[in-house]
């Protein structure tokens, strides 16, 4: 048994590549979020931002990782969210504003998963009609811009974003 559960972690299991300057970004990040959220200038410290953040970091290289996934991605799903806000709120509308980010979101090819459940915030914590534009774009502006950053002063920091050229569809 015990060799099955050693298989299974050797095989499926991830294998983290961050060094202490990626935990200290990631520990920034949500202390800035924090200390916006702490001094009521809205709503900040959102699930969503948290998977945003270890995307960038493990997964660099993968297309939701790339900025215009991650930003229009999470932008038009927290858009999404608000409109279907104005229909309503709770959890039936909540799952019906995630079902219409993912199509949305993938029709627009900036499938980034939180970006799905970004459209839950504006109709389950009704952060204002400006959520998308004031909150989710400053923020996902500001990953992508420090991770492109930290990619270029940080050695052994992974290489973010992948270049254009070598993404071939």
């Amino acid at each position: 048994m015990s060799h099955l559960f050693s298989t299974i972690v050797r095989r499926w299991g991830t294998r983290p590549t961050l060094r202490l300057s990626g935990y200290l970004w990631v520990a920034a990040m949500f202390g800035v979020l924090a200390a916006l959220e702490a001094n009521r200038i809205g709503v900040f410290l959102v699930p969503p931002f948290a998977a945003t953040l270890t995307i960038l970091m493990l997964l660099p290289d993968a297309p939701v990782a790339q900025p215009y996934a991650l930003i229009v991605g999470s932008v038009c799903g927290a858009a999404v969210g608000t409109g279907v806000s104005f229909f309503g709120s709770g959890l039936g509308m909540s799952v019906l504003a995630m079902i219409a980010a993912f199509i949305v979101i993938s029709l627009i090819h900036a499938y980034h998963p939180p970006g799905v459940a970004l459209a839950s915030i504006p109709v389950l914590l009704h952060p204002g009609h400006w959520f998308p534009l004031l909150v989710v774009l400053p923020f996902t502006a500001a990953a992508v811009g420090s991770a492109a950053a930290m990619s270029k002063w940080l050695r052994g920091w992974p290489v973010y974003p992948k270049s254009l050229h070598d993404c071939a569809r």
